[in-house]
């Protein structure tokens, strides 16, 4: 019976000296405490060294998967001819049986065997040291552990962490020094804020310029337009800023350099992000751009921990405080956080950025797994992903149309206008309106109404189905019923008009009745009137009197003064 054991250096085949005391597998351990008693149970009978790292990774990451390599095959047809062999993992002796056709057992002694001669590995495979094992089963676990994990030095995300942060630090530090410079240099030209309105070019356009006298003779055509240009230089001939020194422009000049050297760097810094981003996830990029992704990426700490985050976390993630309060006042949840700034979200109408998070935090969702956890830079899923999105939000703009025009699919449907149909209904409200000329009341007109005429009609009718019936009548028998048929009429017609008359007559009585009431009313207020005035009248004559009477009073004394 033969041992297969693995190294970090190569194979190993031990050849079981006493089978027997395998049966004893409580006390299997105690042979193995010293050399003399190991090498009594198990000897050396062939050794396969691996010739580099590179190899020893290949043949234990196909160990791992329990399938036997070229290299292990063609050692063990050399050495194990008609021999039972004990192997660490049954899978890999199923493997080993059926395309050796060499007997393989996996049990507690042959596990017992393994142990006890890796406690004694050293001593029984000659020249083998120590110091020579410990280095290589130490870069064979790393590599291993680098295959494991797909690791790979482009795919290290904290550099995308970092430069994200560096990226928010410079912008905010850009916009104080930014507000610094228009502050400062406002006091002696502060028109220009509202002329040049980008940070970057003013500082440039402050820089060249210096004292606001200079702008006249200076040419701005390399920072700025024809019209800004030809504006600040007449704002700088009227300004009402105040005169400062030279030092002052000196130290204001040298902020403006901060300001334009920082934003240089911010171009940098961020070319070099979106080329990070490209690497390490280009799917997630893709769909949501590198400043978002790259931010859900440090609101997560990694790639891999963001890869095991759910669609819904990923839709809220940056909006946990909105959240908790949420749930704790039993309002309504946050539908977005950071994924909120994504271009797709931001094309959305208003009551569609909800539904579009959430398909975008799903679709983002998968693109994360498969950046975190594929090889190589395809973003070919990220690019079909979006596509389906934007077709989604198409549809759902296309729904609310459809609505809008009746029908229920996406295409508007387009209907006829027709105000006798009710919305939705097959049938008329009513019936067509037609003349009513029965409504007509015009005397001195001798027509029959058009009842009346059906009334002659049917029987008219009648009688001529009679006459058809019987034989024709005597010709002054007609001429009698027609007679009679004409006082009828003339009848009904004076009977209509009298009753027409009547009406008149009572409508006329009731206009005299209200013009005579109409009359009395106004007699009553003109006497009411007149009695009014004559009281005013009154009262004026007294009041003149009152008047007049003082007047005459000093008059006399005036008289008797005189005397």
């Amino acid at each position: 019976m033969l041992l297969l054991f693995e190294t970090p250096a190569g194979f190993a085949l031990f050849k079981v000296l006493d089978e027997g005391k395998l049966s004893k597998v409580e006390d299997l351990s105690k042979e193995f405490d010293t050399v003399d008693t190991a090498r009594k149970i198990v000897k050396l009978k062939a050794f396969s060294k691996f010739e580099n790292t590179s190899e020893a990774l290949s043949e234990a990451t196909l160990l791992i998967d329990s399938k036997p390599s070229k290299g292990l095959r063609k050692f063990l047809r050399a050495h194990c001819d008609g021999e039972t062999l004990a192997v660490a993992d049954s899978r890999l002796g199923n493997a080993i049986k059926e395309k050796l056709q060499i007997d393989c057992f996996h049990n507690n002694a042959a596990m017992e065997l393994m142990r006890g001669v890796r406690s004694q590995l050293t001593e029984l495979i000659s020249g083998l040291g120590a110091q020579d094992l410990a280095p290589m089963s130490l870069g064979l676990s790393h590599s291993l552990s680098r295959y494991k994990l797909k690791f790979s030095p482009d795919k290290v995300d904290t550099m995308i962490i970092q430069a994200i942060g560096l990226l928010d630090d410079l912008d905010k530090e850009l916009n104080t020094y930014a507000m610094r410079v228009r502050e400062w240099y406002g006091w002696h030209f502060p028109e220009l804020a509202k002329i040049v309105q980008d940070n970057i070019l003013y500082a440039k356009s402050v820089k060249l310029m210096g004292d606001r006298t200079n702008a006249a003779k200076l040419d701005f055509s390399e920072v700025l337009s024809e019209e800004v240009e030809a504006e600040l230089k007449e704002a700088s001939m009227i300004s009402m800023g105040t005169e400062i020194s030279d030092l002052d422009l000196i130290n204001i000049k040298d902020l403006c350099d901060q300001v334009l050297s920082l934003s240089e760097y911010r171009a940098q810094l961020y070319d070099y992000l979106k080329s990070r981003m490209n690497t390490i996830a280009p799917n997630l990029t893709a769909l949501v751009g590198e400043l978002v992704g790259a931010r859900l990426i440090a609101h997560g700490g990694s790639l891999i921990n963001l890869a095991k985050q759910p669609g819904s976390t990923i839709q809220i993630l940056g909006a946990e405080k909105a959240l908790f309060r949420a749930l704790k006042t039993k309002h309504a949840t946050p539908k977005y956080g950071l994924i909120y700034h994504a271009s797709l979200i931001g094309q959305a109408a208003p009551k569609h950025k909800g539904k579009i998070s959430r398909s975008l935090a799903a679709k983002a969702s998968l693109a994360i797994r498969y950046d975190a956890l594929r090889e190589g830079e395809d973003n070919s899923m990220g690019l079909e992903n979006r596509a389906k999105l934007e077709a989604r939000l198409r549809n759902l703009e296309g729904k609310e149309l459809g609505h809008s025009a009746g029908s229920a699919k996406g295409k508007p449907k387009i209907e006829f206008y027709d105000k006798d149909r009710k919305k939705g209904a097959g049938a008329l409200i009513t019936a067509a309106k037609t003349y009513n000329p029965s409504a007509d009341s015009v005397l001195g007109k001798t027509e029959a109404l058009p009842e009346e005429k059906e009334e002659e009609d049917a029987v008219l009718g009648k009688r001529k189905k009679k006459t058809e019936g019987t034989q024709t009548e005597a010709p002054e028998e007609k001429k009698e019923k027609k007679k009679k048929k004409k006082k009828a009429v003339y009848a009904d017609e004076t009977v209509l008009v009298e009753a027409e008359a009547e009406a008149e007559v009572a409508g006329k009585k009731e206009k005299k009745k209200k013009k005579h009431s109409a009359e009395d009313s106004e007699v009553q207020n003109t006497g009411t009137l007149e009695v009014g005035e004559k009281k005013k009248k009154r009262k004026h004559a007294e009041q003149d009197e009152e008047t007049k009477t003082p007047k005459k009073k000093d008059k006399k004394k005036k008289k008797r003064s005189e005397e």
